[in-house]
């Protein structure tokens, strides 16, 4: 059984990068891209915070971004075509929106790479979450669309207050 949350950290980075694309080139598009992969990556180390939880993703799959694509009015843009259609079942609607928390809330994200070191996934190697936390100007430019609260905010209420109870932040945060 895999403990590995690649696949789904990938896929799910990819959608909100699809979704919310940078519109400035080549390098804005990997800054953009790492924001979106960061706040995945400790968006789905919370949900999947065991070995056990993250196979068990695994073997039941993440339930892919069908419902995250009506939302945004991507639905069947690209249903004729089957490589995409293949990346985005792997996509976690849970983890998305979480991540789209994570980003728009530089607070949120705060307690939440808090959270991270109660748990297994960041034993044994330091992990640095730079760019979710503290993005410099270019992050910013680069990921204009990605962090923009309205434009996100039909994605992060489809399960914020799952997170919020997560971290037990209470309703403090909600507003």
């Amino acid at each position: 059984m895999l403990a590995d949350l690649s696949p789904l950290i990938a896929a799910t980075a990819q959608w909100l990068t699809c979704a919310y694309p940078s519109g400035g080139g080549a390098l804005a598009a990997a800054l953009c891209e790492v924001q979106a992969r960061q706040a995945v990556t400790v968006a789905a180390w919370l949900r999947y915070p065991t070995p056990m939880d993250a196979g068990l993703v695994h073997m039941a799959g993440p339930g892919g971004s069908a419902r995250l694509d009506w939302i945004t009015g991507a639905d069947g843009a690209a249903a004729d075509d089957a490589d995409d259609r293949a990346w985005r079942t792997w996509v976690d609607e849970v983890v998305a929106s979480w991540a789209a928390c994570l980003l728009t809330d530089p607070e949120l994200a705060g307690l939440a790479v808090a959270a991270l070191a109660q748990g297994g996934h960041t034993a044994g190697a330091p992990v640095e979450f730079r760019r979710l936390l503290a993005p410099d100007e270019a992050d910013r430019r680069a990921a204009a669309l990605l962090r923009h609260p309205d434009l996100l905010a039909p994605v992060t209420e489809l399960h914020r207050a799952q997170l919020l109870e997560r971290l037990g932040s209470g309703e403090a945060l909600i507003a």
